[in-house]
């Protein structure tokens, strides 16, 4: 998942990991037995929004297991990887839990940081996840981690401004060309902000090309096969034809604020920024006005990027069975409906999108149409590295200093120094 809005990093408690991690002295002979006892350190990469209630959660753990000492460290997601790998190569430091992102298991897995979970107590029901959740809890045949909550991206759209343009909800990136001039003649703003600023928005043009960026069963690189260039090519004719604004800047927060504003009448987003974008003018006080749908298709289809979280344990944890069963706990569906309920945020768990308080919950009525239309990622350990090729090659292509064609190439010739044993 990407989330825009940087989080701040508890450095005090931080500074607490490098004696803490890795459970206490004492654990290990609890963890022979089998006994849920000891201390179990958990990294949390949550926002600010967020982190309050998987403190809490994470703290009812001890009033399950009383002779469990759970320590909750908050950590800046812009940092987490890196002081994991760092932490984790050092052998010192590391957490026994870590909320990782689902694009990082891999990264991890195949740094040898993470415990295998199969045929542990962490892995619990596990036909109840949604399968892309658990897809990205997989590496090289085994299991890395377990799903806790899934994201993807959808189109925010401005109720009360398409219904004066008289124009309907988008369904592709045709319609919306076509809706644009109505939106401005009628309302004043423009069709859609789009970013340009962040890799993981060019997926949901290239899935809507029927295109992917590596095919990791043929070991074949396909960023630059026809889909990556017409993905670019239609990017281009939305931001030419004043279809839609960007800009190279910070597409995080002016996109959300030229929502929130009016000025344009739909953006690309994920669910982490309904509780942002209702807090603007057009929607503080009409909340629903707010509508979410699929993101619009391209020639080929409607696609968008597989987002979320999961939950990992450190290979080096000296309290194996209890980060096991924390992890388990985490990713329950108790925990799931609690965090659904509390926050909003979309399960993992096919369950517990039948209870009632969350089938009812107005965001997952957003959203859930996307998630179930959630492209699988490519889970390959060099997963997070394919993003900065394309970085540069989207402003290039928007600022109009490169061709479309041209700039598929170059994100081709990048992946492949990247992959050096692909095709």
């Amino acid at each position: 998942m990407r989330r825009g809005t940087a989080v701040t990093a508890a450095v005090a408690v931080l500074a607490l990991t490098a004696t803490a991690c890795g459970g206490d002295g004492g654990s290990s002979d609890s963890a022979a037995k089998g006994e849920i006892a000891g201390t179990v350190t958990y990294w949390d990469t949550s926002n600010d929004a967020e982190k309050g209630t998987y403190k809490k959660i994470a703290e009812d753990f001890e009033k399950k297991h009383p002779k469990v000492d759970v320590k909750y460290v908050h950590v800046n997601f812009g940092d987490a990887n890196q002081k994991f790998k760092n932490a984790a190569g050092g052998n010192s430091g590391a957490p026994d839990v870590m909320r990782t992102e689902v694009a990082w298991v891999a990264d991890f897995a195949n740094l040898g940081y993470l415990a295998p979970l199969d045929g542990t107590p962490a892995l619990d029901d596990t036909g109840d996840y949604i399968k892309t959740a658990a897809g990205s809890t997989r590496f090289k045949g085994k299991t890395y981690a377990v799903p806790q909550v899934t994201d993807t991206l959808g189109l925010f759209y401005n109720k009360k401004m398409l219904k004066k343009a008289g124009v309907g909800v988008p369904e592709s990136f045709d319609e919306l060309k076509k809706s644009a001039e109505k939106i401005k003649s009628r309302t004043g703003g423009t069709a859609l902000y789009l970013r340009g600023d962040d890799p993981y928005w060019f997926l949901p043009y290239l899935y809507g090309e029927g295109g992917d960026l590596v095919d990791p069963t043929a070991k074949k690189i396909t960023v630059d096969d026809g889909p990556g260039a017409k993905a670019f090519a239609r990017m281009k004719d939305l931001v030419d034809s004043k279809a839609a604004v960007t800009d190279s800047s910070d597409g995080q927060e002016n996109g959300l604020k030229a929502f929130q504003d009016g000025d344009v009448a739909m953006i690309i987003d994920g669910p982490w920024d309904i509780a942002g974008a209702q807090q603007g003018k057009e929607f503080k006080d009409d909340k629903d006005n707010l509508g979410v749908a699929p993101v619009p298709a391209g020639s080929k289809g409607s696609g968008s990027p597989q987002g979320g979280w999961n939950l990992s344990v450190y290979a080096g944890t000296k309290n194996m069975r209890t980060a096991q069963e924390f992890a388990k706990y985490m990713s329950s569906a108790e925990v799931q409906q609690r965090t659904t309920e509390e926050l909003s945020l979309l399960p993992t768990r096919k369950s517990v999108y039948e209870k009632p308080s969350v089938r009812e919950n107005k965001m997952v009525e957003f959203f859930k149409p996307a998630v179930d239309k959630a492209v699988q990622r490519p889970w390959i350990a060099e997963g997070n590295s394919l993003f900065e090729p394309i970085r540069g090659q989207m402003d290039a292509v928007l600022t109009g200093s490169r061709g479309p064609k041209d700039a598929a190439d170059k994100i081709g010739e990048g992946f492949r120094k990247v992959l050096k044993d692909y095709k």
